[in-house]
């Protein structure tokens, strides 16, 4: 689980931007949403920066509860600077749930993978890139992928789904 947690933080700490607009939020979310086309993925996509929404869309086969995931995730990750996956790990890893480390309604919350934190480096967490509609560990790396693309980083480590310690 160490690793799994190192490894996440290590992909925080490397995909930050210079500068982040309306732009850069079409160019990833076109990305997933062209991938998600062409392997038929079920999902909802949406990138908020400062609480304003600059890209979303959901799949036909995407479904409403995806929205509700989408704005519990997001609203994890602006609360508490880290990806939706990581935190869900973190608590896993204490053997707490959310309620009782940071005593809030789980209801509003959702501590699972797919809501990754768009970091501006020397500013930090200005908005979110969250995808909803596969298993946890898919919708993070999807997400991932996305910002490896537009930052040109190369894919130095497998997906995280394939680096879990369980």
């Amino acid at each position: 689980m160490d690793r799994l947690l190192s490894e996440l933080l290590r992909q925080e700490d490397d995909l930050q931007f210079n500068a982040f607009d309306s732009f850069s939020a079409w160019r990833v979310g076109s990305w997933i949403v062209k991938k998600a086309r062409k392997e038929g993925l079920p999902i909802a996509v949406d990138i908020t920066v400062s609480g304003r929404c600059l890209f979303h869309w959901s799949a036909n086969q995407a479904s409403v509860d995806n929205e509700a995931w989408i704005e519990r995730k997001r609203k994890s990750v602006m609360r508490f600077g880290h990806s939706s996956l990581y935190l869900g790990r973190f608590l896993a890893a204490q053997g707490k749930s959310a309620a009782q480390k940071y005593y809030v309604d789980e209801s509003e919350y959702a501590f699972h993978g797919g809501s990754f934190p768009l970091r501006l480096r020397g500013t930090g967490v200005v908005g979110t890139v969250t995808v909803s509609g596969l298993k946890q560990e898919d919708d993070h790396d999807l997400v991932v992928q996305s910002l490896r693309w537009i930052l040109r980083k190369p894919h130095e480590t497998p997906p995280v789904i394939a680096t879990r310690d369980e």
